[in-house]
């Protein structure tokens, strides 16, 4: 069990006095670790290929180095948000799931280094994720047909949190970064601490971190039953040979957050306390037999608990054990061709306890098998993938549902000289129904609504075609993607105006939808003057989610159009940006519209040195014009809206 309170605190001198013993091995090694202000090629590891981010054959974004300390933020939801075809839900601040291209919930895998997040986010939409952004090294967003190695519950995307608790290769020597931080917002404290130590044949590592918040302040006034504490930690440690690694990493979080009641101080206030103690091991082997190159094993296992409190009293409580197996292969090259395959098991036990629990027990077992090929000649790429899934449901009395889902995707890329490429993608992905959509039926107070599912649904079925242009020059890069995806049998949960024990009915539904969106990204390098480098990202994103009758799909993603001015020099960085989120009024039967707004920040840091240890000072200012900000795809935008201005400040320190 973790200290209960600010652990982080004391450790900070510790990690300040051990710096000394390791200055000189560290002085030269600073500008090579994650906090590195420009990172030339950043490969995304959820990949089995192991890609660079900028491949155009796949739609993925990376979020590292300088873009990541700027933009981390509670949730993982939040911290990938300025991402084009990414917005966050938003259940208060201790919960904020991402949404890819208006697609959320069990169509969006969150991993943590790879493996599955094993939680219960996922269920309903004031569940936070486990899988905690503060001690990232880098965060990866994949799209599209790039989501096929991850099964039915990617259908819409994955968001891949890389920290490096279980290392994967040998830097021998001690390493370690620190933080404190607080802002005027909510009298929020927050720290972490992460040590890195290895030789040749052996690494270790180790964190912690906490955080704590009050009720915070929204333009109107203060949002009563919004504090947040979170807490967690890791230990891992990995052996090294010559031909390959073993590693194994314990883990622990711990959450306790209200639901935002808005201004109505006589509502009942709600209370989640959540829990999660989890183990990973992992290994890789180099050439383990003729024609593979490398084999790879993940084992995730996890104990998962969740207490929903009114008031004093317990109303639901979830239990969630789960483990998830996967099995990775790359195969040597065969002429122009390389690839991947691999095996994927898992099963989830979901208990919920209380007179109030929404969901009957029930048993989920999965398992998947997939290939993906790649073919590269000249200026031109093409990947085909497939992949075989099967889930089975049990709930006891309530009977078995067992679906089989196929998927397949073929992308390609043609390079137009140096500069332009041109992308195209095409993939059919099935999803099968998860536990809550199919057996839900009961209050849950959390979200103030009854829910009710349906044990017919079927699989869902969506065809996406993706057309991409991109261009990368020098201090110049532009891309832009257009997508039309086509859904049989969608699933979703929509507000059927009628009540049950006083509550609004939300049914969860199934029929034909089309999804449209595009989305476009420009950087651009304006000059490198004596006064500083200037930098400009500007870009935006839109998706219309319908019914193929027409009605509007509730929730929807609004458009948004953003814009960010960066400034370095000599250790000075800054950065002052917009984001406009327009106005929502293509709403589904019985959901409000939500006015537009936009949200300007801005950053300011300074990096020094002292010995052979690199600090840096920062402050991040969020909402500066203070604007009244309503999220149309969270179920509390009517009652809680985002935190009005806010200044954030802190120190880090690596070595």
């Amino acid at each position: 069990m973790l200290p209960v309170r600010y652990p982080v605190l004391g450790l900070l001198p510790l990690f300040i006095a051990m710096t000394p013993a390791a200055q000189a091995e560290q002085a030269d090694r600073a500008s090579a670790r994650g906090h590195e202000k420009e990172l030339s090629e950043i490969l995304v590891t959820a990949d089995p290929l192991q890609r660079a981010a900028h491949d155009p054959v796949q739609p993925t974004e990376v979020i590292a180095g300088a873009d990541l300390e700027d933009q981390r933020s509670t949730t993982i939801g939040e911290s990938v948000a300025r991402q084009t075809g990414v917005q966050s839900s938003y259940f208060g601040p201790g919960v904020g799931r991402p949404i890819i291209r208006g697609l959320d919930g069990a169509r969006i895998q969150v991993l943590a280094n790879g493996a599955s997040g094993l939680d219960a986010s996922a269920v309903s939409v004031d569940h936070a994720t486990t899988v905690d952004p503060f001690l990232a090294d880098q965060i990866e967003i994949l799209k599209g047909p790039s989501t096929l190695f991850f099964g039915s519950g990617a259908i819409g995307g994955v968001v891949n949190v890389v920290d490096g608790r279980i290392p994967e290769q040998a830097e021998p020597g001690l390493r370690g970064r620190a933080e404190l931080a607080g802002d005027s917002v909510a009298n929020t404290r927050s720290g972490m601490a992460r040590l890195d130590a290895g030789s040749e044949r052996a690494s270790l590592h180790v964190d912690v971190f906490e955080r704590n918040s009050d009720d915070f302040d929204a333009p109107a006034g203060e949002i009563s039953n919004s504090a947040l504490h979170s807490r967690g930690g890791a230990l891992g440690g990995s052996l090294f040979g010559a031909r390959g690694f073993a590693g194994a990493a314990v883990s622990r979080f711990e959450s306790r957050y209200g639901i935002p009641a808005g201004d109505d101080e006589g509502a009942e206030a709600v209370r989640i306390d959540m829990r999660q103690t989890r183990a990973d091991t992992k290994a890789a082997l180099d050439n383990p037999i003729p024609g593979i190159e490398r084999a790879l094993i993940k084992f995730s296992q996890n104990d998962y608990r969740h207490v929903e409190l009114e008031g004093d009293e317990v109303g639901t409580r979830f239990d969630l054990d789960s483990h998830e197996t996967r099995l990775e292969f790359t195969h040597a090259a065969l002429g122009a061709w390389r690839g991947a395959f691999g095996a994927q098991f898992g099963a989830r036990d979901l208990l919920a306890i209380g007179e109030e629990a929404f969901i009957p027990p029930t048993e989920t077992s999965d398992w998947g098998v997939f290939a993906i090929e790649r073919f590269s000649s000249g200026p031109f790429d093409l990947e085909l993938g497939l992949r075989h899934d099967q889930q089975e449901v049990a709930a006891g009395a309530l009977g078995d549902v067992r679906h089989h889902a196929q998927s397949a995707s073929l992308s390609a890329a043609w390079r137009l000289g140096e500069r332009w490429s041109l992308a195209a993608g095409f993939d059919h992905a099935e999803r099968s129904p998860v536990a809550e959509e199919l057996y839900a039926d009961g209050p849950h107070i959390a979200t103030a609504g009854f829910e009710r599912g349906d044990p017919a649904l079927d699989i869902e079925t969506a065809r996406q075609a993706e057309l991409g242009l991109h261009y990368d020059g020098d201090g110049l890069h532009f891309k832009l993607s257009l997508y039309r995806n086509r859904f049989h049998d969608f699933i979703y949960l929509e507000e059927t105006g009628t009540f049950e024990d006083e509550l609004p009915l939300r049914q969860w539904s199934q029929a034909d939808a089309r999804f449209r969106g595009a989305e476009f990204e420009l950087k651009s390098v304006l000059g490198d003057f004596s006064a500083g480098r200037f930098e400009l990202r500007l870009f935006g994103d839109t998706v219309r989610g319908t019914l193929a009758s027409g009605e509007n799909l509730p929730r929807m993603a609004p458009q948004r159009l953003g814009a960010d001015l960066n400034w370095d020099l000599s250790g000075w960085r800054a950065r002052i940006g917009a984001v406009h989120y327009a106005e929502q009024d293509r709403v589904a039967a019985f959901e409000s519209t939500t006015t537009g707004y936009t949200l300007i920040h801005a950053h300011v840091s300074y990096a020094f040195n002292v010995g052979g240890s690199e600090w840096e000072w920062f402050a991040d200012g969020s909402n500066l014009g203070d604007r009244r900000a309503h999220v149309h795809t969270s179920f509390l935008k009517d009652v809680a809206p985002l935190p009005g201005r806010n200044l954030r400040t802190g120190l880090r320190l690596y070595f």
